[in-house]
């Protein structure tokens, strides 16, 4: 697609270059051919014509670049999957996971500490 897209690009410069010398020479080059003049429906014409070459050089050109695009997202998570992988192995997990010991809950009548429970005294 690139090469197409270069192509077209040249193409629409050499066309609006080939009609600009025209328009410029066509006193001289009018009369040397024998050619009508320049009316209205003959430069919608030209210009016609070159919007169309200009949108399929500008429609190439998206697609290369959206081709393009779409190729570096690949590679960059190609990238990153690999960068993870180098840091897992410069990085390996120093400890097995263990299985999870059980916390032993406490007791909360449990008055076995140095602190003795609170006595209430509004009660009496």
């Amino acid at each position: 697609m690139k090469n197409i897209a270069k192509y077209l690009h040249i193409a629409l410069l050499a066309y609006f270059l080939v009609f600009l010398m025209f328009f410029i020479f066509f006193d001289s080059l009018g009369a040397m051919f024998g050619m009508d003049p320049i009316t209205a429906t003959s430069m919608v014409k030209v210009f016609l014509t070159g919007v169309i070459v200009f949108l399929a050089s500008w429609g190439a050109s998206a697609i290369h670049a959206s081709s393009q695009t779409d190729k570096i997202k690949k590679m960059e998570q190609e990238m990153n999957g690999v960068k993870a992988k180098l840091y897992d192995l410069e990085h390996p997990k120093s400890t097995p996971p263990t299985a999870a010991k059980p916390i032993p809950q406490k007791n909360q009548e449990d008055t076995s500490g140095t602190i003795r429970p609170r006595q209430n005294f509004t009660d009496q």
